[in-house]
C-alpha cells in the first residue's frame, strides 16, 4: 500500500494525546458533557473503575509483544501514576489502575516515545489484535501469523469503520491448527495454512466467524477452509462494514458480530460481505515483510552455574520450557500469578531477558509471559535469575496455573472475588495435587461475572460470578462450568456447560471433589473426554450437595478476601456503547465526523474521507429520528426509516432516496472528485438537519433521549 501505516499510526498518537489532553479539559469545566467524554475517553484506553475518581489505563500491544525497554517503560509508568503493578490481560495487554485522569496524556505520551499506543483499548472498536505467543517459534506452524497480525492491527487502528460500531470487535490469529489462540470464540479467527500454486507454496488462512464467549456463548462459523493472505485484510474490512451497517446498537446484549452472524445466517452475512467488498477500494493487501531477526544477547563462555535443586529444575524444564522451530533454541514460558508484576519485578526481567534471551517478550492469553531463543547454556542462568524474580514456578498452562480476572478488585461489573478464589484454587493443587502439575489438560479459569474477561466458558473447569439468596441474604456465589476449550487432538474448540450454582467459599470443596473424581475415572485420557464421557448430569450429581444451602456457616456471607458481608454491587459496565443525553449532542457528533472527512480529505486518505462523510450522515439521520420519536436500532434502520419518514413524505427533499444517495459510500471509486463530492454532500446533508433543528426549537430546551432509543 502507498500509505505508510506505522508513520501514521505514530502521528495520530500525537494527535490523540494532544486531543485526550484538550477534552480532559473540557469535560473537567464542565463544556463536555459525562456521557459524551466517557464514549470518547473509552476509545483512548481510559476505562472508570469500580472505586470513583480512578480510571483503569489500558494499553494496545499487538500479539502481546515488547521489548525489554518497553516493558521497562510501563512498569516505570505502572510506578509513577498507577498503584505499583502491571496486570497482564487475557487480550495479551497490559492494565494499570488507579490512574488519574489527568495523567492519561502522561502515561500515553510515554507509551508512544516507545512506540507503543492505547488508540481502540476499550470502547467500541477493533480491540487489539491477539495471536499465539509462539508465532515465529512454533514447530507446528507453516509460517510465522506475527506479520499478518501486527499489518492488520495498524491498518485498523484508526481506520473510519471501526471507530464508532455498535460493539467491539475481536480478532485472533493461531499459529497453528492447535489453535492455541482460540480463535474459535472470537469475532475473525485465522489459522495459517499453505497450499500448492502452479508449482508454487501459496499462504493462507482458514478463516473463521462469529464467536464469542459470555452469557450466550456461540462457537465461530467457518467463512472458508483456505483464503489466500492477501484477501484476509479486505475481508475484514468488507465484514466490519456490513457489521457497522447492520449490526445492533439498541440492545447492547445483542450487539455483537456473532449475533448478527447467527440472525442473518452465514450465507446472508457473506452475501452483504461480498456487496460491500465491491465497493473496496482495495480488493488485495500484499503483506510481505517478515518478522525482524533476532537480537541474541552475547554470552561468556565463562557464564555457567550451577542448579542446587535439579528436581525442581527439571519440573520447570519440563513444564515451562518446549525446543523452538529454530534447531538449538528454546522458548521459556514464565508463569506469572495472576498476571500481575511489581514495577520491581519487571525492571529485573527485562534486564534477564537482555542477557539470556531475544529482545522479545510476549504477553500470552493465560497472563503469563514468554521469551524466545534461550540457548541451552542460557537456560539455568535464566532459571536462577528467575528464581532471584520470585518466577520460576512450575506448571505453565496446568491445573495449577489459574486465569483469573481483576472482578471485584476493581471492575464496576464484577459480582464476586476472582482473585482471591484463584489465589486459594493454585495454593490447594499445590498442596494437595501436586502430580497434575506436569498436566497440560486441565485449565482453571475465572470470571467475576458472566461477561467472561476470564473466559471461563473456554476452560476444562471454569468460574463465573453470581450470588444465591436465602431468605434476607444474599451469599456471593461462583457458576460451576465444565468441558471447554480446545481438544488437543484434533485443535476444535468448544464453550463449556453450566453444571450447577454453589456458595463461592464451597468452590475449593468442588475442586477436590472433582479432582478425586477425575483421579479414580478417568481412562488415560484428557479431562474434556472424561467429562464428556461421563456427562453433564454425572457431574450436577457429583457436586449437588455441596449446593445446599440449609445450614449455611457464617463465613459463606464473605466473599473472598473481604472482610464485611458480602452486599452485590454491580456498577455500570463501560465495555459498550453508551448513550447520549440530547439531540443536539448527537448533531454534535456528526459534525465531528464532517470535520474528521474533512481532514482525511485534506491529508489525501479519501476512502477514510469517504467513510467518515457517510457516518455523519448516519448520526444526522438518527438524530433527526429521535426529535421525531422515532426509536433507532441498526444504521440500515435509520436509512430506511429517513426515506419513510422524511424523503418520502416531502419533509425532507432530496433528489432521489437518501439510501440511494448514502449507500454510494459502497461504490468503488477511485475518482477523487466523485469522493470529494460524496464529503460535501455528507456536509450539506449535516448543515441542513442542524437548521431543520434549530428552527424547530426557536428556543425551547432540547429534547432529552438517553437511555431511550439509541445506545451507541
Amino acid at each position: 500500500m502507498a500509505v505508510d501505516i506505522k508513520q501514521q499510526s505514530s502521528l495520530g498518537d500525537q494527535k490523540d494525546i494532544q486531543e485526550l489532553s484538550r477534552k480532559i479539559g473540557q469535560f473537567k469545566s464542565g463544556e463536555m458533557h459525562e456521557e459524551r467524554f466517557r464514549h470518547y475517553r473509552l476509545t483512548r484506553g481510559v476505562y472508570g473503575q469500580r472505586q470513583l475518581g480512578v480510571q483503569m489505563f489500558r494499553t494496545k500491544i499487538p500479539y502481546g509483544k515488547v521489548t525489554s525497554a518497553q516493558l521497562k517503560v510501563i512498569a516505570d509508568l505502572a510506578d509513577k501514576y498507577g498503584n505499583k503493578n502491571l496486570h497482564i490481560t487475557t487480550r495479551q495487554n497490559i492494565q494499570l489502575h488507579f490512574v488519574k485522569l489527568e495523567d492519561s496524556p502522561k502515561i500515553w505520551t510515554a507509551l508512544a516515545d516507545s512506540g507503543m499506543t492505547a488508540r481502540g483499548a476499550c470502547g467500541n472498536t477493533v480491540r487489539n489484535i491477539t495471536a499465539s505467543p509462539k508465532a515465529g517459534i512454533d514447530p507446528d506452524e507453516p509460517f510465522d501469523v506475527s506479520p499478518y497480525a501486527e499489518h492488520m492491527f495498524r491498518y485498523f487502528l484508526r481506520h473510519a469503520v471501526g471507530q464508532d460500531m455498535g460493539r467491539k470487535i475481536k480478532i485472533a490469529f493461531s499459529s497453528s491448527e492447535k489453535d492455541s489462540a482460540y480463535t474459535y470464540f472470537h469475532d475473525f479467527g485465522f489459522i495459517p495454512r499453505l497450499r500448492g500454486n502452479n508449482g508454487t507454496t501459496e499462504r493462507g488462512f482458514k478463516v473463521v466467524v462469529g464467536g464469542g464467549l459470555g452469557a450466550q456463548s456461540l462457537v465461530a462459523q467457518t467463512v472458508s477452509e483456505f483464503m489466500p493472505a492477501n484477501e484476509i485484510i479486505p475481508f475484514v474490512e468488507a465484514a466490519l462494514r456490513v457489521f457497522d451497517r447492520h449490526g445492533e446498537r439498541q440492545k447492547r446484549q445483542k450487539a455483537r458480530m456473532k449475533f448478527l452472524v447467527k440472525s442473518l445466517g452465514l450465507d446472508g452475512f457473506l452475501d452483504l460481505v461480498n456487496r460491500e467488498m465491491e465497493g473496496l477500494d482495495v480488493r488485495e493487501v500484499e503483506i510481505t515483510e517478515a518478522a525482524p531477526a533476532p537480537q541474541l544477547p552475547n554470552l561468556s563462555n565463562g557464564s555457567i552455574v550451577t542448579i542446587s535443586d535439579d528436581e525442581a529444575y527439571q519440573t520447570w524444564l519440563d513444564t515451562n520450557v518446549f525446543e523452538q522451530k529454530q534447531e538449538g533454541f528454546f522458548g521459556v514460558f514464565i508463569k506469572v500469578t495472576l498476571g500481575n508484576l511489581t514495577p520491581e519485578t519487571a525492571f529485573g526481567l527485562a534486564e534477564l531477558v537482555k542477557k539470556t534471551a531475544a529482545d522479545d517478550i510476549r504477553f500470552t492469553v493465560d497472563q503469563n509471559l514468554l521469551i524466545r531463543f534461550v540457548s541451552p547454556q542460557s537456560l539455568p542462568i535464566l532459571y536462577r535469575g528467575l528464581k532471584q524474580l520470585d518466577l520460576a514456578d512450575p506448571g505453565r498452562a496446568s491445573i495449577a496455573d489459574v486465569t483469573a480476572c481483576p472482578g471485584t478488585d476493581t471492575c464496576a461489573l464484577g459480582v464476586t472475588n476472582s482473585t482471591g478464589l484463584a489465589t486459594t484454587i493454585q495454593e490447594l493443587v499445590r498442596d494437595e495435587f501436586p502430580d497434575l502439575v506436569k498436566e497440560k489438560d486441565i485449565e482453571i479459569k475465572i470470571s467475576g461475572c458472566m461477561n467472561s474477561c476470564g473466559q471461563h466458558m473456554a476452560a476444562a473447569i471454569g468460574f463465573h460470578g453470581s450470588s444465591i439468596k436465602k431468605g434476607l441474604q444474599v451469599i456471593p456465589a461462583m457458576q460451576v462450568v465444565l468441558g471447554g476449550g480446545v481438544d488437543p487432538n484434533t485443535g476444535i474448540g468448544g464453550v463449556a456447560d453450566k453444571v450447577i450454582k454453589l456458595p463461592t467459599k464451597r468452590i475449593p470443596e468442588a475442586i477436590r471433589v472433582l479432582l478425586n473424581d477425575y483421579h479414580t475415572n478417568r481412562q488415560e485420557d484428557f479431562f474434556n473426554h472424561y467429562y464428556q464421557r461421563q456427562g453433564k448430569p454425572y457431574f450436577y450429581d457429583l457436586l449437588k450437595h455441596l449446593g445446599q444451602s440449609d445450614a449455611i456457616d457464617p463465613s459463606e456471607l464473605f466473599d473472598w478476601g473481604q472482610d464485611s458481608k458480602y452486599i452485590q454491587s454491580i456498577g455500570v459496565g463501560e465495555c459498550a456503547g453508551v448513550s447520549y443525553d440530547m439531540v443536539g449532542a448527537i448533531l454534535g457528533d456528526a459534525v465531528e465526523k464532517i470535520a474528521e472527512a474533512n481532514e482525511s480529505r485534506s491529508d489525501g486518505f479519501l476512502t477514510e474521507a469517504r467513510y467518515h462523510a457517510y457516518t455523519a450522515m448516519v448520526i444526522a439521520a438518527k438524530a433527526w429520528l429521535l426529535s421525531n420519536d422515532i426509536s433507532c436500532n441498526t444504521q440500515i434502520k435509520i436509512i430506511e426509516d429517513f426515506d419513510e419518514h422524511a424523503v418520502v413524505p416531502g419533509v425532507f427533499a432530496l433528489d432521489g432516496s437518501f439510501k440511494d444517495l448514502i449507500l454510494q459510500v459502497r461504490d468503488a471509486q477511485e475518482d477523487p472528485s466523485v469522493i470529494s463530492k460524496y464529503v460535501d454532500v455528507a456536509k450539506a446533508f449535516v448543515h441542513r438537519v442542524i437548521k431543520d433543528r434549530e428552527s424547530e426549537l426557536d428556543g425551547a430546551k432540547d429534547k432529552l433521549v438517553i437511555g431511550d432509543y439509541y445506545k451507541a
